[in-house]
C-alpha cells in the first residue's frame, strides 16, 4: 500500500478543484429576491391577479409577449382572452406596464438574474421613462 497518502491527497485536490465553483458560490452569492409588486396600482387592487396565474406568467410571459406582438402587428388582433375567459387589451404599455410600472424592480431584476436582455425597450418606453423624459 505504498503511495496511499499521495493518492488520497490527489483525489482530495481533484474534488476541491471540481467543487470550487460551488464553494465560491456558497461564500459570495447573494440570495435572490424576486421582483417586487410594490406599485401604487397593485397595492390599490383588491384582487392581485395578473392576466394569467403567477406560475403560468413566470414560465410563459415571453411567449405571451411574442404571440401578442404577432397578433397585434400581423393579424391586427388586439384582444387577448385568458384561461378564465377574461378579455384584455393586447398592449405592453396599457395592460402589463399599467400594473407593473416599476421596470427596474419588476422587469430588470428578473432579466438580470436570468442573464437575458429583452428587446422590448427598443420600441417601448417604461412608465418612469415617460414621466422623466416624455415621449420622444
Amino acid at each position: 500500500m505504498q503511495g496511499t497518502g499521495k493518492n488520497l491527497a490527489a483525489v482530495a485536490i481533484f474534488f476541491l478543484i471540481i467543487a470550487s465553483p460551488h464553494l465560491i458560490n456558497l461564500v459570495y452569492a447573494k440570495a435572490w429576491t424576486g421582483p417586487t409588486e410594490d406599485t401604487p396600482r397593485i397595492r390599490a387592487m383588491a384582487d392581485k391577479e395578473c392576466i394569467e396565474s403567477e406560475g403560468w406568467m413566470r414560465r410563459n410571459h415571453m411567449n405571451l409577449l411574442l404571440s401578442w406582438r404577432d397578433a397585434a402587428l400581423r393579424d391586427t388582433d388586439r384582444i387577448y382572452v385568458n384561461g378564465r375567459g377574461e378579455r384584455y387589451d393586447i398592449s405592453l404599455m396599457r395592460t402589463c406596464l399599467g400594473c407593473h410600472s416599476n421596470r427596474e424592480e419588476f422587469c430588470d431584476r428578473c432579466h438580470e438574474f436570468a442573464a437575458v436582455e429583452p428587446y422590448c425597450w427598443q420600441c417601448h418606453y417604461a412608465p418612469e421613462q415617460v414621466a422623466k423624459e416624455g415621449w420622444r
